[in-house]
């Protein structure tokens, strides 16, 4: 049996990021960190995540950083 899918909330990504609510809707406004809006909340899933922390150790850059 599959275990479920993780999915973070916007002040769960805060928690585990280190960075402000405005941070992280910089990143999902600039399409670096990918996400779903399911009614009027943002949900990133575990793999959306990691894919935006691999993108960050591989030395790219986020579009709001540049």
């Amino acid at each position: 049996m599959k275990e479920p899918m993780k999915v973070y909330t916007i002040e769960e990504l805060v928690d585990v990021l280190h960075v402000t609510r405005r941070t992280i809707y910089n990143y999902l406004r600039s399409g670096s960190l990918k996400a779903a809006k399911m009614g009027k909340y943002w949900r990133v899933t575990e793999k959306q995540l990691e894919d935006f922390l691999q993108a960050t150790n591989e030395g790219g850059t986020h579009k709001e950083e540049q």
